[in-house]
């Protein structure tokens, strides 16, 4: 009779959770996962896949702007929202099912409900408990936001994927993807936005030419931001039910959607780990080492609930790491340098690699190249919109250290540059290649003067 119930019991069935999961039952591993929400996690329902259909939505009545200067002419089209939002929940809906699949055709145990840590190697879920050799925590994150009077008017990036209808004015609070991606989505929708943001500059975490360069852009578009603000506090109008935001300089700005997007915490609150001897950090993180074992043996962790990079693929990287550790050779690890990622704000952001600051910061000299340009679709549409490009190059050896873009698609573009990356590409190399003419992307392999 086997000592546990399973070999691996996982808490969440998000991405990481979800494919970890899989690949240890792969192994021959006995696997059962535990979700109190919904299947697939942030990325799934309230994250990556729900945004991108938004983000697609909001870039349409653009486009039909865009499409007069090509001879199109049609009647001035109109936007129904909850044929939007009817339309993301089928879609969201279907991805669930795709998920429980994924996890029966596997073999693993699927059990609904809330499960919390009762030692290092038992569980409780629904009033029952279950033993397990090893287990893996993955519950994610959750948006949080500053406790100032009147939070609970504002509302988080999980709401906005539901709100019953299109807000006419929407103040978006935060400078980070999270941030920027919504403002875009809500002002290519037609709502009055304002982003305000406590910094100098956009997405401070990246290349500082991109959030710069972003906000000029998104000022071109008619979003509205307001730099170096602070709310001090919300009220609502008990007539019109419209918000009224109040900032440290005494200035207010009236909408009926404030959205707070400053940051997500791991979600570890409740789970009962402190009855496992897992040792947490400051903001509730699990801290793991390079196994993504905790401080109790035989607990995991993976994904946003041990805060290093909020990405899903690098969570499935993660989860699949786990997954090889404990029953598979042992032979996968996870490297976090040369990770691409996308922006879906518009326009797009795709970046993979250094950024010029932490480049120079490494010490060595580099070479910086830089092009800004209006793209050929743009020629005829009046539209004005630029691209920015840029390569960050390791003066001695040659190697392409970052490739940063903004513009349309960027995110489809950038990840073929990763590949170049990982390969140690240099900057000779990619004079060397061929360009695809005409695209945005041929920009990559023709730039030879350095920037100033």
């Amino acid at each position: 009779m086997a000592k546990y119930d399973y070999d691996l019991f996982t808490i969440g069935a998000g991405s990481g959770g979800v494919r970890a999961s899989r690949y240890a039952a792969g192994l021959g591993a006995r696997v059962a996962v535990a979700e109190e929400r919904y299947l697939g996690g942030t990325c799934v329902n309230v994250g990556c896949i729900p945004k991108k259909l938004f983000s697609y939505a909001a870039h349409y009545g653009e486009d039909f702007e865009h499409a007069a200067g090509y001879g199109w002419r049609a009647a001035s089209p109109s936007f129904d929202w909850p044929t939007l939002i009817a339309n993301k929940d089928r879609e969201i809906t279907r991805l669930n099912g795709v998920y429980e699949k994924l996890l029966s055709g596997a073999g693993v145990e699927l059990m609904r409900g809330r499960a919390t840590l009762v030692d290092a190697h038992a569980v409780e879920i629904e009033g029952r408990r279950i033993s397990a050799r090893y287990i893996l925590v993955a519950t994610g994150g959750w948006p949080v936001a500053p406790p100032i009077p009147g939070a609970e008017f504002a509302i988080s990036s999980n709401e906005a994927f539901h709100l019953p209808e299109l807000p006419r004015r929407a103040l978006v609070v935060g400078g980070g993807y999270i941030a920027v991606e919504f403002a875009s989505i809500f002002n290519g929708l037609g709502v009055d936005t304002t982003l305000v943001y406590r910094g100098e500059r956009l997405l401070k975490e990246f290349d500082s030419d991109l959030g710069s360069f972003l906000a000029g852009e998104m000022i071109n578009k008619g979003m509205k931001i307001r730099f170096r603000s602070n709310i001090e506090r919300i009220t609502r109008d008990t007539h019109s039910g419209a918000l009224c935001a109040t900032f440290a300089d005494a200035s207010e700005l009236t909408a009926e959607c404030v959205m707070y997007a400053t940051g997500r915490a791991p979600n570890t609150r409740g789970l009962g780990l402190e009855n496992a001897g897992v040792d947490l950090t400051e903001n509730g993180a699990v801290v793991v080492d390079e196994t993504f074992q905790s401080s109790a043996p035989s607990i995991y962790a993976v994904g946003d609930v041990i805060d290093r990079l909020l990405l899903t693929p690098v969570a499935l990287a993660e989860g699949m790491v786990v997954a090889d550790h404990l029953f598979g050779s042992g032979a996968r690890s996870m490297a976090y340098e040369g990770i691409p990622t996308a922006i879906f704000s518009n326009p797009n952001i795709g970046t993979v690699g250094l950024s010029e600051a932490t480049a120079r910061e490494r010490g060595g000299a580099i070479d910086v190249y830089r092009s800004t340009f209006v793209p050929l679709r743009h020629q005829l549409t009046g539209s004005g919109e630029k691209v920015l490009m840029k390569l960050v190059v390791d003066k001695e050896t040659d190697r392409v250290l970052g490739v940063h873009m903004v513009g349309a698609d960027a995110g489809e573009i950038i990840q073929g540059f990763a590949v170049a990356l990982k390969c140690g590409a240099t900057k000779r190399e990619f004079d060397a290649t061929i360009g695809i003419h005409p695209t945005m992307a041929e920009e990559f392999v023709t730039m030879r003067e350095t920037a100033k």
